[in-house]
């Protein structure tokens, strides 16, 4: 049994994942000397409950996830639902707040969502893997990813549905979807996006684009971020300042809580 659970094992992953949190660890305890080091706290507290968690999901067979992903996927929906009653935080109703904690039902939908999706595709394809070709099952599978999506871009989240949306392009290409559907969702997407852009997408989205494109339009407010961080990079470069050197981190001009520029960090 252990042998078998140590050979189905993805080290390279493993390993990956391992090193990044190292670094992660070590640029928060750089940058967060001058606020008592809470968000240090918060990532050990955070990797405390992971882990033990990572190990159980690991002595457990991906089939049972499999055959659960249903109910995950139904306890998801829920939760997406019921986070769009809660008060909003920066200006979203993403998080459910329990106590010291907060919680985006939203990261934990995206495994569920997977997960039900790629068992459907699995289930539709066992009479043939051209069945998913077909127009109202391949329009189910797409449902499945939608109702979610629609959801998080409620709160709004735009950025967490585009990730979902990702997931069922690489997915349907892996399940070897018909060329025409990609051809015909290619051209869609060249038409929705500046309509999305000019017509749909509120005020504060669209400033965020046009920041991203061009900081330099507001320097002091929603480029502030961008520029701080183009002058961390610019000025560390591959290696860095050296640890509890950083001039962005350590006179505040970049910090993790507010930025979310661990990279730059």
């Amino acid at each position: 049994m252990k042998k078998r659970i140590l050979r189905n094992i993805e080290w390279g992953i493993l390993v990956c994942t391992v090193l990044l949190i190292i670094i992660g660890v070590i640029a928060l305890f750089s940058s967060t000397q001058n606020s008592d080091y809470d968000e240090l706290k918060k990532q050990i507290m955070w990797l405390a409950i992971s882990v033990p968690v990572m190990i159980v999901v690991i002595l457990i067979d991906y089939e049972f996830f499999a055959k659960i992903s249903p109910v995950l996927y139904g306890i998801s929906i829920v939760l997406l639902i019921g986070v769009l009653f809660t008060e909003p935080i920066n200006g979203a109703t993403s998080w459910y707040s329990i106590g010291p904690f907060t919680i985006q039902p939203a990261e934990f939908a995206k495994i569920a969502v997977v997960l039900f999706t790629a068992d459907v595709i699995v289930k539709i394809q066992r009479k043939g893997k051209d069945e998913m070709n077909r127009f109202l099952k391949l329009s189910l599978i797409i449902l499945t990813v939608a109702v979610p999506v629609l959801l998080i871009i409620k709160q709004p989240d735009y950025g967490t549905a585009l990730a979902f949306l990702f997931a069922l392009i690489f997915m349907l290409f892996v399940a070897g979807v018909d060329k025409k559907y990609i051809i015909t969702a290619i051209l869609l997407v060249v038409i929705i996006v500046p309509v999305a852009y000019f017509f749909i997408l509120p005020e504060h989205a669209k400033t965020r684009i046009d920041v991203y494109l061009n900081p330099d339009l507001d320097p002091r407010g929603a480029g502030y971020n961008i520029i701080q961080s183009k002058l961390a990079i610019g000025a560390g470069q591959i290696l860095g300042m050296g640890l509890l050197k950083g001039n962005q981190t350590q006179l505040g001009y970049l910090y993790p809580k507010t930025t979310d520029f661990i990279f730059a960090v």
